[in-house]
């Protein structure tokens, strides 16, 4: 392996907390790679954007067609494939199992990772709302607990937003929109109605589980929507391999820095997605902690492998809800000893 490309979102503090969270963040190791690596790219998204930062990098990335009407990145092809469902034809959404809860006066997306749905509960709630799909002429393919798939070809046009920049907020901004959302509308209402006292629900909320209330779609794009070529040949994550995009991007989970430098492929991509929960929910003091494990378990062993040769040029792509920042480094960037390490970059 000669390069590797790293993803790591929300290790950019939101501007307003930068300081404060810079001051007591120990990533040495980090420190000393940004300190001495050169910028490479940056970009920013508006606050309403219906994808964050580092999502729309890694539709990019993976070569997705550009998202129609400031829409989310057209997975559902990638999904398709990666579920092996032998779909030639029609328009496919991403659907996913979900919590509304309410804030003062509005309801807002909960962080679909604090569901920890299980594929029993998942099973039980799909085969309860298949029929209304059914019912309404749409087809509707379980791919596992937390993802499905949706036929719904007269949607085409709707513009929806990922849960993840949905989370978090008022979802009457976030909500799918365009001439057939009432339609939308129509169909989860039914099944909210139907999951509203369902069995699954009862029990979860008995242990003191949120309940799973709605759906969320997303992602829709034309089953034969050809790519264009990825910008990586093999990809790793240090999450859920099963979860939305690292599955369209085929990526395999790994614990260590070793199994990527032991990698085939000349093209490689981390994900790192260790940040992503604590900051969709504003938890800074998990932030912290994950932050600095983080720098213990990638970074310095990611130090080592550039010093030694076995990375010859690591390039790391940072983000926070609004932006993302790149910088590239190798060995002979190393030597640049008069450069303290500093962690200043990630305020970027």
């Amino acid at each position: 392996m000669t390069q590797l490309d790293l993803l790591f979102p929300f290790a950019l503090p939101p501007q307003e907390l930068a300081r404060d969270l810079l001051r007591e963040l120990k990533a040495p190791s980090l420190a000393l790679l940004l300190a001495r690596a050169k910028p490479a790219a940056a970009s920013s998204n508006d606050e309403f954007s219906r994808a964050l930062p580092h999502e729309r990098w890694l539709a990019q990335h993976l070569g997705l067609p550009a998202a129609q009407d400031n829409s989310s990145p057209p997975l559902a092809a990638g999904m398709l494939r990666a579920a092996g469902i032998d779909a030639p034809d029609g328009f496919w959404f991403l659907l996913q199992p979900a919590n509304f809860h309410i804030a003062r006066d509005h309801l807002v997306l909960t962080d679909l990772r604090q569901l920890a749905l299980s594929e029993q509960e998942a099973r039980t709630l799909f085969d309860s709302a298949a029929p209304l799909f059914a019912e309404a002429g749409k087809t509707l393919h379980h791919v596992d607990a937390t993802t499905w798939l949706l036929r719904a070809d007269d949607w085409h046009a709707l513009q929806t937003s990922t849960p993840d920049a949905a989370c978090g907020h008022n979802i009457d901004i976030w909500m799918p929109h365009g001439a057939q959302a009432r339609d939308w509308r129509r169909l989860q209402n039914e099944v909210q109605m139907h999951w509203h006292a369902h069995p699954v629900n009862e029990a979860r909320e008995m242990r003191g589980s949120k309940p799973v209330n709605t759906i969320w779609l997303w992602g829709g794009a034309a089953a034969n929507a050809q790519n264009d070529s990825a910008k990586f040949d093999t990809a790793y994550t240090s999450g859920d391999p099963h979860a939305p995009f690292a599955a369209a991007a085929g990526a395999v989970h790994i614990d260590s820095v070793e199994a990527v430098c032991s990698s085939q492929g000349q093209y490689p991509l981390l994900f790192l997605d260790d940040l992503l929960a604590p900051a969709l929910t504003g938890d800074w003091a998990e932030w912290l902690v994950r932050f600095q494990a983080a720098d213990e378990r990638w970074f310095a062993p990611l130090l080592e492998a550039v010093r030694a040769g076995r990375i010859t040029r690591l390039s790391m792509t940072f983000s926070h809800g609004t932006a993302t920042a790149s910088y590239r480094i190798s060995k002979s960037a190393l030597c640049k000893f008069w450069r303290a390490p500093s962690l200043s970059r990630l305020s970027a």
